[in-house]
């Protein structure tokens, strides 16, 4: 019997079953080739910490990274890609390969540097999925790497200014956008009619830029000029994970209102049991309270001695 799966990452959100880029790619692969994952989110634990996500654990192996992951499934007879080309499988790694150079950067920049999304969205909800005192800590920790990681991809070191290189990380991104959708063009998926390894990346990419409330982006906004990119992730989330949608929690408000409604019906309650209590008083026999006898004043008692 083969061994169960199980597969660390970041938790679900916006409309997403992970928030996480490289997470989304091996959950989506997994879904594709029919793999059967026991998803275990970090959030609120101490792994957020010690674990480099995503982690697949099956048995005694530890696979980290989505390349080795993919790898992994593979060799576990889950191909994705079994009936792809020999010239569909290099197209496969040539578009990997320019998610990554083009992309990916501008993807950690428009998370992770950008001030205004970093500080309304990212860091927010990170460190609000941190367990004390880690909160403090991880968002910080991410933000660095991903500052280094970005310099590195761009050939430049890592005393060198981030602003010095946005601009082309920016339209190379776009670029990269555009390339994908006129690849992709009408199709559901990239090759024939199946999701392949490509299409894992490419959801995994461009989900969270497609469902996050971003503050400020251009690059989101361009994304969204792309009709067929966007059609493209909502049909993967509705077609490989719509039964997998957490229930929603109720709004705050609605929460605040049915424990108002509650708390006005217990205040109800006592008053009508006040009122009862009263009313059974009123009517019950009034009697004079038992008082001692007054005793007779000294003033009193002198007077009525004779003379």
């Amino acid at each position: 019997m083969a061994a169960a799966m199980e597969l660390r990452c970041w938790g679900a959100d916006w409309g997403l079953p992970s928030v996480h880029t490289d997470s989304l790619i091996v959950l989506a692969y997994a879904k594709f080739a029919g793999a059967k994952l026991t998803v275990c989110p970090v959030d609120w634990t101490w792994k957020t910490l010690t674990a480099s996500l995503p982690e697949l654990v099956c048995g005694d192996s530890v696979v980290q990274e989505p390349t080795q992951i993919l790898n992994f499934l593979r060799k576990q007879r889950f191909n994705a890609d079994y009936e792809l080309t020999a010239r569909q499988g290099a197209d496969t790694m040539a578009f990997i390969a320019l998610l990554e150079e083009k992309l990916r950067p501008a993807l950690l920049h428009t998370f992770w540097v950008d001030a205004e999304n970093y500080s309304n969205l990212t860091r927010p909800w990170f460190a609000s999925h941190s367990p004390f005192p880690l909160n403090f800590f991880i968002p910080g920790r991410l933000a660095n790497i991903a500052l280094d990681r970005i310099l590195l991809t761009k050939g430049e070191g890592l005393l060198h200014r981030i602003t010095g290189v946005e601009g082309k990380i920016y339209s190379d991104a776009k670029e990269c956008l555009n390339l994908i959708s006129y690849r992709l063009g009408t199709a559901n998926y990239f090759f024939d009619n199946s999701p392949s390894s490509l299409d894992a990346f490419v959801f995994g990419f461009l989900a969270p830029l497609h469902k996050a409330d971003l503050t400020s982006s251009p690059l989101q906004s361009h994304l969204r000029q792309l009709d067929n990119l966007t059609r493209f992730c909502d049909n993967i989330l509705a077609a490989h994970f719509g039964a997998d949608k957490p229930c929603p929690l109720p709004p705050v408000q609605e929460t605040m209102d049915a424990n108002l409604q509650k708390l006005t019906q217990l205040v109800n309650k006592e008053s009508n049991l006040i009122e009862k209590m009263d009313d059974n008083l009123r009517s019950s026999p009034q009697h004079k309270p038992h008082r001692p006898d007054p005793k007779p004043s000294l003033s009193g008692s002198k007077s009525s001695l004779p003379a």
